[in-house]
């Protein structure tokens, strides 16, 4: 027989042991629910607020904050979602759904940017005068919120979908900074476009946020290799097992964003392989890079299974 499988089936345990691996699902539902429920309601005072004082700014930041209960959202089906079994024809189970939550999170902060920029723009051609304590007030309000659900998430850094998540919160929480800041200057001075201006500098500082979270999720989402992962190191570590003579066709890619899976195949002239074997190969993936799916196969070498040129 010319090849042979290795499954490390060991999956929902092995992965806790890993430093580098959180199985973030699992113990972030309380953050989300209390994310959400503290947005929800601050949201409704907020833009009950911005309409009984004429604060555009409010009005603004009330719809953002709005955007943000919708990526909570996402973000929590995408983790309940990765921990769905796999059924049918998702012989994965559901685990990219955090890949796609991420991008969507991403896609969400651009289109609040772009909110906040029209606004922006209009406001400095229609200066109203806003009222500064009033401002202070409410998003003073929205500081402690936003910076308590942002803490919420703060140890899920290594998960994209937390990362996106806390994003989302952590930018507000600047946002509202910024209005407080921004209404005691009005109060001070009286000089209107403090207001937009902030604004601007608040702007630049999602922007830069926003442009990570995209190019990370949508690398993932082309299922590159994890950059953590030195594939080069992955070869030479798989070519250097006993009675290994090469390494082909090696593919890592991300299942989702905690999980990574590999497959490889093994030239071994001098001898079938035993599951044995094919188990510590497993192991030492994972222990080493964190693989938790490894499928290898062995060849003996004689009549590779198809050209594969150069690779060999």
């Amino acid at each position: 027989m010319a090849h042979a499988h290795a499954h490390h089936h060991d999956h929902g345990h092995a992965h806790e042991g890993h430093g580098h691996h959180h199985h973030a699902p699992a113990d972030f539902g309380r953050a989300f629910a209390i994310g959400i429920a503290l947005n929800v309601a601050f949201v409704a005072v907020e833009a009950v607020a911005g309409v009984v004082y004429g604060s555009m700014a409010l009005v603004a930041d009330a719809s953002h904050n709005l955007s943000d209960v919708l990526a909570l959202a996402l973000a929590w089906i995408a983790s309940i979602a990765a921990r769905r079994p796999p059924s049918g024809r998702f012989t994965y189970g559901y685990k990219s759904s955090t890949i796609l939550a991420a991008l969507a999170n991403a896609l969400l902060l651009a289109v609040a940017l772009g909110a906040i920029l029209f606004e922006t723009v209009h406001r400095m051609m229609n200066p109203t005068e806003p009222q500064g304590l009033a401002m202070a007030a409410v998003a003073g309000i929205g500081i402690v919120i936003n910076a308590l659900t942002a803490m919420l998430f703060l140890k899920g850094q290594e998960d994209i979908n937390i990362r996106g998540a806390y994003l989302h919160m952590a930018t507000d929480a600047l946002v509202s900074f910024g209005v407080v800041v921004a209404g005691l200057a009005i109060l001070v001075t009286g000089i209107w476009w403090i207001d937009p201006a902030v604004s601007l500098v608040i702007l630049a500082v999602i922007a830069w946020g926003t442009w990570g979270l995209a190019r990370d999720s949508l690398t993932m989402g082309l299922l590159a290799a994890p950059a953590r992962i030195d594939l080069a190191q992955v070869k030479q570590h798989l070519a250097s097992f006993d009675g290994v003579t090469a390494v082909h066709d090696l593919h890592v890619w991300p299942m989702s964003t905690t999980e990574v899976a590999l497959t490889a195949h093994l030239v071994m002239p001098g001898r079938p392989a035993a599951d044995s074997f094919l188990r510590d190969v497993a192991a030492s993936l994972e222990a080493r890079f964190g693989v938790g799916h490894a499928t290898l196969q062995v060849e003996s070498g004689e009549a590779p299974c198809h050209p594969c040129g150069a690779d060999c």
